[in-house]
């Protein structure tokens, strides 16, 4: 487990009109403020990532499909420098990820279908200085230009 980053699994409640799922409130341990609020969709195979924030935590849940949420710690001072996580979650198994300042994270769609996520930032996007510094998921070269390292993290499906 990665240093800050919690998980919150999530459950639905049916009833005869239909379903209510509650992802996030403010009175949970990880709840820093309120930003913004955006919905993001993935294509099938499609990675989103790497990238970070250096000023704004996310808490993200994908509603739709299925995902492979990857997270890598890079910052300095962590007890867990150095540490990756993968996290599988979506329409079957719903989580709350809330993710630190400073992790860089992604996901890929591993399913048939568009996904979509739901993300709850403590910043609002701002246009003119984004706080959003993207990373090359696959090139390894670039990552160890920007960060000094290379992410070990593998994005691929192994079938055994």
């Amino acid at each position: 487990m990665i240093d800050g980053v919690k998980i919150k699994e999530l459950k639905v409640i049916p009833d005869d009109r239909g379903e209510l799922m509650e992802m996030m409130r403010c009175d949970e341990e990880f709840y820093n403020g309120f930003g913004q609020v955006y919905m993001s969709t993935t294509y099938p195979g499609v990675i989103k990532g790497w990238h970070y924030h250096k000023l704004q935590e996310d808490n993200m849940v994908c509603m739709k499909g299925d995902l492979m949420v990857g997270l890598f710690d890079n910052r300095e001072n962590s007890p867990t420098k150095g540490q990756t996580m993968k996290i599988f979650c979506g329409t079957k198994k719903p989580l709350l990820i809330h993710i630190p300042i400073g992790i860089l994270h992604g996901w890929k769609n591993i399913g048939t279908e568009e996904t979509y996520v739901v993300n709850v930032v403590t910043k609002p996007y701002n246009y003119e200085n984004p706080d959003e510094f993207r990373v090359d998921p696959r090139d390894k070269n670039k990552q160890k230009e920007q960060l000094g390292t290379e992410i070990p993290f593998d994005w691929e499906r192994h079938d055994h």
